[in-house]
């Protein structure tokens, strides 16, 4: 009798239909890290900075065989857009050739194929559990170029929803980037750019790393911002790693504030593998993210849903054997409510974790049955779980 009246209270969620007469609208919004998602081919990236940087030929990839055909200057500066106006440069990618026939992974087009359904079967099921659909936007971390973002969005199991995409080249010093998919039936975009990290190392020289995608525009005719990240990781050790992902928090609140200063109704949705759990300086200090509404204050105006998880013990990956949740989103204020209303509000917030995601035997058991051990491709989906948040609001229908 409790699973049947659990059944009926789903199925009144999902269909919309409230005792007031009102419809409730419910809307995914998720990422994932598709872990090295690249194509087949190594390339290089290739900048031509006569070019207007809104132009997606300015910085595009490109087969390193083509290098040749294309004009273009050693050139040994700065790697930033504005640095680089006037020129044509190539800037080689770190581990293109790790992924290519070629290499020991032996990646090629069967695995490439492979990799595309596992990850576009992940994105529909995301959420689905409350939705009946595929999320409204959805983020990707750890792609190498636009063609591997196009190749998601019109695989079969996603083509239906017809995303559209937002992708910049980063100067990441591996060459991946993050990406964002929208439903193009449910939201409109109004600005999309790309925010530099500079950070750097002992020594004094700059790290290239991953940019903060901020994408704004209309979620269902209201005003939204999302900012995709992927933070300096743990690489040389947590604490000798932190001022770099410090940076990275002062960076995403700075342009966070900017969005809310410009108009306070904006509901903002800050998501990726920060590398960083929800305890953290750069989320807590940094970035200025706390664990409920009680806790917002005009310097931490934002709040992580992954941190209630995050005290459960909840975890979207094992780093050195520890359980984290670096897998975070972030929001702003005006995103809770104690009650469903005219505006969307946050329902729930989750790590995405079925059974075909959970690595079952062996030294890895219960961890997220990643791509890859090492060389070997285990047909697995990815070393992080996803993470999602249900929105949720109600309407008169005409």
């Amino acid at each position: 009798m409790k699973n049947f009246y659990t059944l009926i209270f789903m199925l009144l969620f999902i269909s919309g239909f409230s005792q007031t007469g009102k419809v409730r609208k419910v809307a995914t919004v998720a990422f994932l890290n598709v872990e090295n998602m690249w194509d087949t081919i190594q390339s290089a990236d290739y900048i031509d900075g006569t070019k207007a940087i809104s132009n997606p030929a300015f910085h595009r990839s490109i087969p390193l065989d083509s290098v040749k055909y294309l004009p273009h200057e050693d050139y040994n500066g700065p790697w930033n857009d504005y640095a680089l106006k006037g020129k044509k440069v190539v800037r080689y990618q770190g581990s293109s050739d790790e992924f290519t026939p070629s290499s020991p992974k032996n990646y090629g087009k069967k695995i490439y194929e492979e990799k595309l359904h596992n990850i576009a079967k992940v994105i529909a099921d995301i959420g689905s559990q409350y939705t009946k659909t595929a999320p409204v936007v959805v983020g990707l971390i750890e792609v190498e170029n636009r063609k591997v973002v196009e190749d998601i969005a019109h695989y079969p199991t996603l083509a239906k929803y017809d995303y559209g995409i937002i992708h910049f080249n980063s100067y990441d010093y591996r060459g991946i980037d993050v990406a964002l998919l929208y439903q193009k039936r449910r939201f409109t975009p109004t600005n999309a750019l790309k925010k530099e990290i500079k950070i750097y190392n002992d020594d004094g020289k700059q790290q290239y790393t991953r940019d903060i995608l901020i994408l704004s525009g209309l979620l269902d005719n209201e005003k939204v911002a999302f900012f995709m990240n992927h933070w300096p990781s743990r690489r040389g050790g947590e604490a000798s790693s932190l001022p770099k992902r410090n940076k990275a928090g002062d960076v995403l609140k700075k342009e966070m504030d900017s969005v809310r200063a410009l108009d306070p109704s904006t509901r903002l949705f800050a998501m990726g593998d920060f590398n960083d759990d929800p305890v953290s300086p750069s989320i807590k200090e940094h970035l200025g993210a706390v664990g409920n509404i009680k806790e917002v204050s005009t310097e931490k105006p934002y709040i992580d849903l992954m941190y209630p998880l995050y005290k459960k013990g909840v975890a979207s990956l094992a780093y050195r054997d520890a359980p984290n949740l670096f897998d975070q989103i972030i929001v702003s204020s005006n995103l809770i409510s104690d009650s469903v209303g005219k505006d969307y509000s946050v329902y729930k917030a989750e790590i995405f974790a079925p059974p075909y995601l959970i690595n079952k035997t062996g030294s890895f058991k219960g961890y997220p049955f990643r791509s890859w051990n090492g060389d070997q491709y285990t047909g697995g989906y990815s070393d992080h779980f996803p993470a999602f948040v249900i929105l949720q609001k109600e309407y008169q229908p005409n």
